[in-house]
């Protein structure tokens, strides 16, 4: 190939082995399950929740994600299955993930604390929008006229120790089997999927009765990129109404905000403060979290509002 394409994304993907790979959440304190497959089934509901983020607001092609991701449990086995489903847009690139989720939770004593452990397996699709890309010399026009995808599988692994609405501590390694990644007939061999290292926890105090205080972590990993720290504080008020905030390393400071109504329906949103030079150019970032519970207790309760509804008629 005589033309280079010059964007540096495109160079990010030749160097594939070199560079963190995963997308990033401010709210991951929020949706442990887009980190961590020994989450699926870890309570006695079904839980469906979606992070859909917007990066560096007012840069052109600026970074994209959308993620869904779904767990419950398998009823009296101690068992979970999920799901996560996330497409993340990165100027001409498009990485679309789907894994499916399968845990064991070991409880260790009559405290509900509990040892899981999961694994994942789906298939990642990488694509290029040709339309997207810049050449500097001659020759290689019919990259521009064509979307390119490759499929790849993706298997991932992870432990998790929790206690219910007190605290956590997970290690997961997302992308653990290293798929080459071929877009091109003359693709580097170098490009593949990075195994990642994720560490996150929280721990719940109690201020009184209606306060409670969490802090939380998640440190992000991939060889031989430095390791990726995030830190956050939320204040919450009768487990419904929350504020706080967060920090990562070199990159950002963050307002979050969120509500929980009636033990089944949440929304949170943070915005990013960027540290970095991009604040010269962005507005900084937006993420939105929606999130639904479903559960026979809270199905008990809809019956129940339905029927005193139908009494004050």
């Amino acid at each position: 190939m005589k033309s280079r394409i010059y964007i540096l994304l495109l160079s990010l993907l030749t160097v594939m082995g070199y560079a963190q790979q995963l997308p990033q959440y401010t709210q991951y304190m929020l949706n442990e399950m887009a980190i961590n497959p020994a989450v699926a089934g870890k309570d006695n509901y079904a839980d469906l929740r979606s992070n859909n983020r917007y990066q560096w607001v007012g840069i052109t092609d600026a970074p994209r994600t959308y993620m869904l991701t779904l767990h419950g449990p398998i009823k009296d086995k101690n068992m979970g299955l999920g799901m996560n489903l996330y497409t993340d847009i990165v100027g001409p690139t498009r990485r679309t993930g789907l894994n499916f989720s399968y845990a064991y939770h070991l409880r260790l004593n009559k405290e509900e604390t509990f040892l899981s452990m999961g694994l994942s397996a789906g298939v990642l699709q990488w694509g290029i929008d040709g339309h997207k890309l810049i050449l500097r010399d001659e020759g290689d026009e019919n990259l521009l006229a064509t979307y390119q995808t490759t499929y790849v599988p993706d298997f991932g692994t992870g432990i998790y120790f929790h206690k219910k609405d007190r605290f956590y501590l997970g290690l997961s390694v997302p992308q653990i089997y290293q798929s080459p990644i071929a877009l091109y007939q003359n693709s580097s061999r170098s490009s593949k999927l990075v195994s990642h290292f994720n560490l996150n926890g929280a721990y719940k105090f109690d201020l009184n009765e209606e306060f409670k205080i969490e802090p939380s972590f998640l440190v992000k990993y991939a060889m031989p990129a430095p390791p990726k720290i995030d830190a956050g504080l939320r204040v919450i008020y009768k487990e419904q109404i929350w504020l706080g905030g967060a920090y990562r390393h070199k990159d950002a400071v963050t307002a979050l905000i969120g509500y929980f109504y009636k033990n089944y329906l949440m929304i949170g949103y943070s915005y990013d403060f960027t540290t970095t030079n991009l604040k010269n150019y962005s507005t900084g970032t937006h993420e939105i979290m929606l999130g639904i519970r479903f559960s026979k207790k809270q199905a008990a309760t809809w019956e129940q509002e339905k029927s005193n509804e139908k009494q004050r008629l």
